[in-house]
């Protein structure tokens, strides 16, 4: 399939993979982001094997890694008591002078990845959203918030979650569901043990993940009442206290009167969204959170979001028509993404009690396998 010219609605971690991954195939890019400021949402960001493996099929690995602490072994703690359950080190994908995971800050892999549109000549413009489009088979009229106009010949919805291309293409699509749970995430002064991500199951959900020589993030998940609302003002004691009431291992414990600036903490509702049906509708396409968004548990919804921009850029060069192209990347990218969002799903249903216990590090074993498989 031509394509010359694409529009991209997003300017997350997705919207600029897709970007890049687009000018690395020659087309004419153009990424739109809502927030003129270009703020980011988060602390750190865990980037497993199959992440680093597209970081370098993207060009930016080098980089990326210069503002990350790499890593290999992940180590599983279980009860009260943090007794250390298991210890493994993934598979290296990206070849064996690259480590198999890597921490980073959201705002230096954001600063990586916008480097790298740059440099291939991407334009990136700010404060605008699409108002209108008009597909009329050949090409796609998109109307701006600032009141400019310009054709395209596909469009790309990596918008996140709450989609607001999303709506537009396929307004009967399932709606954002929240799942009962919170993330709360802190970062921390990084001690010289935490070298790889350390992951604490039941009844304390929590991990430390590192992120550069100085530092880590602690995570922790909690169960809240539909609605909850947290204000700015207390929120690092509600976080201690998230942790103290779900009986945090001493592993934790020892970090919790560190969180002490409420404006630090970063808390979220975890709402999650999976289309079994089309993911298109013409020449306009969705990835990323848009139609796949899943929990943490699997730290793998950064990870989906980049493979979509890489089989996307791929799928382009294999056939004649948008909807084979849509449906071709759909059906390659459905098995794996369904995976990661079913099954982070399932594990948190189990820490809430929601169905029965489940065997937590298999689930993982049995993701990483899948995602050691080429995309």
């Amino acid at each position: 399939m031509k394509v010359d010219k694409a529009l991209v609605v997003g300017g997350g971690i997705g919207g600029l993979c897709t970007g890049i991954a687009l000018r690395q195939k020659g087309i004419e890019v153009e990424i739109i982001e809502r927030d003129p400021e270009w703020t980011v949402y988060g602390v750190g960001i865990i980037q497993q094997m199959n992440s680093i493996r597209a970081m370098h099929q993207l060009q930016v690995l080098d980089d990326y890694l210069s503002r990350a602490w790499g890593f290999d072994r992940t180590t599983l703690f279980v009860g009260p008591q943090g007794h250390k359950e298991a210890e493994f080190d993934a598979p290296r994908l990206a070849g064996p002078d690259y480590p198999s995971n890597a921490g980073i800050l959201r705002r230096d892999l954001q600063k990586v990845l916008a480097d790298k549109v740059a440099e291939v000549g991407a334009t990136v413009r700010l404060g605008i959203t699409v108002t209108a489009m008009a597909d009329d088979g050949d090409g796609v009229d998109v109307t701006f918030s600032d009141g400019g106009t310009a054709r395209y010949d596909i469009v790309v919805g990596a918008d996140g979650v709450f989609s607001s291309t999303r709506r537009m293409i396929l307004p009967d699509a399932p709606q954002p569901r929240y799942t009962g749970q919170w993330v709360w995430r802190y970062n921390l002064r990084r001690p010289p043990e935490v070298e790889g991500i350390h992951v604490f199951a039941g009844p304390c959900n929590a991990g430390l993940t590192p992120l550069n020589e100085d530092l880590m993030y602690m995570f922790l998940l909690s169960e809240e009442p539909e609605g909850f609302k947290l204000p700015v003002k207390g929120s690092a004691a509600a976080m201690r206290d998230r942790a103290l009431r779900s009986m945090a291992p001493p592993q934790i414990a020892a970090y919790l009167d560190q969180i002490t600036e409420d404006a630090e903490v970063v808390a979220r509702p975890l709402e999650v969204i999976l289309l079994e049906d089309d993911w298109h509708k013409g020449r306009v396409v969705l990835i990323g959170d848009a139609v796949h968004a899943a929990t943490p548990h699997l730290a793998q919804g950064a990870g989906m979001a980049i493979e979509d921009a890489l089989v996307l850029a791929d799928e382009l060069g294999k056939h004649d028509t948008p909807d084979e192209v849509f449906t071709a990347f759909r059906a390659r990218r459905m098995p794996r993404v369904a995976h990661v969002a079913k099954t982070s799903i399932l594990i948190g249903d189990a820490q809430m009690g929601k169905v029965p216990p489940v065997d937590v590090g298999a689930l993982n074993g049995q993701t990483m396998g899948m995602m050691a498989q080429p995309i």
